[in-house]
């Protein structure tokens, strides 16, 4: 119980700094999504039914906050929590490069998405404008961000592991 309201908490969190904080800081140009690190992050340290669920909360927020049809958030966001929960068999979790390079590939799966859903199908065809102004900048400040949030997250799912561990051996 604890964890999911630590692990809610951190979702409404990011989800808080994401639309509320971001926006306002003028130097950035593109912002890191945190719902995106939150939601493949989650998904690698759990697994692919725990990256699926955060991801349906992520998309959730994401669908209410945003205008457009609902469960289009939802849909790259559960998906993308189902194809990392896959990599934890692969790979250990203590180790940055993966997490990196699965940031990468996230935001560029996310991003082309969201050119493809919501630029192409107007008619916008510039994708090397989308991909140099929009996609670039986004991608590198999420790989930053990532090298900083994910071991804040691996910290506090190992921690809430203990405490539930040594709760579940003074119980019995």
């Amino acid at each position: 119980m604890r964890r999911i309201l630590v692990n809610l908490l951190l979702m409404v969190l990011a989800f808080t700094i994401q639309t509320c904080v971001f926006p306002m800081i003028p130097f950035l140009s593109a912002a890191p999504n945190l719902l995106l690190i939150l939601t493949f992050s989650f998904g690698f340290i759990h697994g692919s039914w725990a990256g699926m669920l955060y991801g349906l909360f992520a998309g959730l927020l994401s669908d209410l906050f945003y205008s457009g049809p609902f469960g289009f958030y939802m849909l790259i966001f559960v998906y993308i929590g189902y194809v990392n929960g896959i990599c934890t068999k692969y790979y250990y979790e203590d180790y940055i490069t993966l997490p990196l390079i699965l940031c990468v590939l996230n935001e560029l799966a996310y991003n082309l998405y969201m050119y493809v859903f919501r630029f192409l199908i107007r008619g916008k065809l510039n994708l090397l404008y989308y991909f140099r102004e929009i996609m670039v900048p986004e991608i590198l400040f999420s790989v930053v961000t990532t090298l900083f949030i994910y071991r804040l997250f691996l910290f506090t799912s190992r921690r809430l592991e203990e405490m539930e561990k040594r709760r579940d051996t003074t119980i019995v």
